[in-house]
């Protein structure tokens, strides 16, 4: 029973699983996927908890690391591959299929309102939102 508690998602994490998580039931994800084993972090700056993205081997699930303090959500604590990191508001817009643009998504990043490590395994989030 104390196992059940430490899965619990909390915060953003749960935003994000609830957005990701039916990816498990589509048949191409998994055969696209089968191979491949990621782990991308996604922190909310203004949140108390961030979200880590795993992919692993054609299934999807996410876990909630707290992002305070900033040793937690560190490469070699968390494991990740990819960290993409912004305010709650652009995640809420990027996760709720808003008029993103390329160019705003640059316009972002050189204006550091997003900070991105890994760029290769943060740019398979685009693969994942084409699934739905």
């Amino acid at each position: 029973m104390a196992e059940e508690k430490k899965k619990r998602l909390k915060g953003f994490a749960k935003v994000v699983a609830k957005e990701v998580e039916v990816l498990n039931t589509i048949e191409q994800f998994k055969e696209d996927f089968k191979d491949s084993e990621l782990k991308i972090l996604l922190n909310a700056k203004d949140g108390k908890y961030a979200a880590l993205l795993v992919i692993d081997k054609g299934k999807v699930y996410v876990e909630s690391i707290e992002n305070n303090p900033k040793a937690n959500i560190k490469k070699k604590n968390a494991g990740w591959d990819g960290f993409l990191e912004a305010k709650m508001q652009l995640f809420v817009e990027l996760l709720g299929g808003g008029d993103i643009s390329t160019g705003s998504i640059i316009w972002k990043i050189l204006t550091f309102r997003i900070k991105i490590k890994g760029i290769k395994s943060v740019l398979t989030l685009l693969k994942l939102f084409e699934y739905e």
